[in-house]
């Protein structure tokens, strides 16, 4: 999963991006952090934004690349 999270912080390296714990990237008036958990096989997703639709949206987004990803290097 670690190859996931290198692989999304590339992918937007052009918005702000934290590695410190995971990865969280920032955009105009949201952001979204991911962190591998040590004790699960998951990867977890905190998004932030104006409204829960919007905070819904950017994390299902992430998703959806975390997806496309996964099926690219099987």
């Amino acid at each position: 999963m670690v190859g996931v999270l290198a692989t999304l912080a590339e992918r937007y390296s052009n918005q702000p991006v934290n590695t410190t714990d995971g990865v969280k990237i920032s955009f105009d008036r949201e952001w979204v952090h991911l962190r591998k958990s040590y004790t699960e096989p998951i990867i977890r997703i905190i998004a932030e934004s104006n409204s829960h639709a919007s905070a819904d949206h950017l994390a299902n987004k992430l998703i959806t690349d975390i997806r496309e990803i996964i099926n690219t290097n099987s």
